[in-house]
């Protein structure tokens, strides 16, 4: 269906009306000017996330569902990192003439499926033209005690640097799809110069023939057999509430806290630089998935580079006084990395040989 059938109104109610409000401090959500929250006792957290097509994501293998999924997880992920609890959506869209209303009705069943797996409610947003590529923008409200808040510039020296999961396998995802997506428009071109090649000998090929190999090309399935668990990481990112629920039942409260999106190296200077300290990172003990070791190695990748520099993991990286050593060690899903330093100490990272590397911000940078 055309969006246009639907109009703006017709499209918001559409993908709207089957909303149901979930938490209490939503009062009124899509329908009206203005979303209505209330929050008595508690501070608000608020974040907003754009996603630009080209930049952020590419449809050639991002399905719209998996794109409505992560575009949500990547601001609820932001609300986790402040130790708060992610509560509302806004979902803004710009797009173009060559969406239809399917293709919409995919984008907000992963929104659907990222805010059910948190009980968060879609309150509003907007939709609008785009002369471009699909723009999406997601500001997501959360609550949070201010004496549960954790900001960036609470690290204290002697305090341990933790994260969750693993790193790398994201980046080695991306780097999966981006080689299938050389091949499948090499071969694309193939087509196209064997076919001017023919014609140029005086063969006699038709233009039905060459639109009918390239249309055979729609089937193209790259074999990514054993690599599941990369992709996923890449296309359907996870936010890590369920560790900021570990840290709450241990009685562990992170003096500094972030989610690893742009790579671990940025987040550790964000985190020390407003902290004003310094660090030490310890190769051997950064988590690091099967496969994404075997990716980097087939990929000719330093593993430990691919860790520290990939980004979109959206893991959390945070700091705990010394004495939480022992509640640390016992936490699934969660490794102690390192330790933090005084700030004349400088940023650095020891190899498995015991030499130390400066630790630079190589991570994702989007005005670059």
């Amino acid at each position: 269906m055309e969006i246009a059938k639907l109009g703006e109104f017709g499209l918001i109610r559409h993908l709207t009306d089957s909303i149901k409000l979930k938490n209490n401090s939503s009062l009124k959500g899509v329908g009206d000017d203005c979303a209505v929250v209330h929050y008595p006792d508690t501070e608000v957290l608020i974040t907003t996330d754009m996603l630009m097509e080209g930049v952020h994501f590419d449809l050639t293998y991002t399905d719209m569902r998996s794109l409505g999924f992560k575009s949500a997880m990547v601001n609820i992920s932001d609300v986790f990192a402040m130790n708060g609890q992610p509560r509302q959506l806004t979902v803004s869209i710009a797009l173009s003439k060559r969406f239809n209303v399917e293709d919409l009705e995919l984008f907000y069943a992963g929104l659907h499926d990222a805010c059910d797996q948190w009980n968060i409610d879609i309150v509003g947003g907007d939709t609008t033209t785009s002369m471009t590529g699909l723009a999406i923008s997601i500001t997501c409200i959360g609550e949070a005690r201010k004496e549960d808040i954790v900001y960036r510039n609470g690290a204290h020296d002697t305090d341990l640097i933790c994260v969750s999961g693993d790193l790398g396998a994201a980046y080695m995802g991306l780097q999966l799809l981006e080689r299938e997506k050389t091949i499948y428009y090499q071969q694309i071109d193939d087509i196209r110069r064997r076919h001017q090649q023919a014609k140029a000998e005086g063969k006699n090929v038709s233009d039905a023939t060459l639109q009918q190999q390239l249309e055979a090309m729609s089937d193209f399935q790259p074999d990514f057999a054993g690599k599941e668990y990369l992709l996923q990481r890449q296309l359907k990112p996870e936010a890590r509430g369920d560790i900021i629920d570990l840290l709450r039942k241990a009685n562990i409260r992170p003096t500094a806290m972030m989610d690893i999106s742009d790579g671990l190296s940025s987040e550790l200077l964000h985190i020390c630089k407003q902290s004003q300290t310094g660090c030490r990172i310890y190769e051997k003990n950064i988590p690091i998935d099967y496969q994404t070791a075997v990716a980097a190695e087939e990929f000719n990748m330093n593993v430990t580079t691919c860790a520290m520099n990939g980004g979109e993991d959206y893991e959390l990286l945070f700091t705990v006084p010394i004495g939480d050593y022992e509640k640390v060690q016992e936490l699934e899903n969660v490794r102690v990395i390192g330790h933090i330093t005084r700030e004349e100490l400088g940023l650095f990272l020891i190899s498995r040989d015991g030499n130390e590397f400066e630790i630079t911000a190589q991570g994702w940078n989007p005005l670059k």
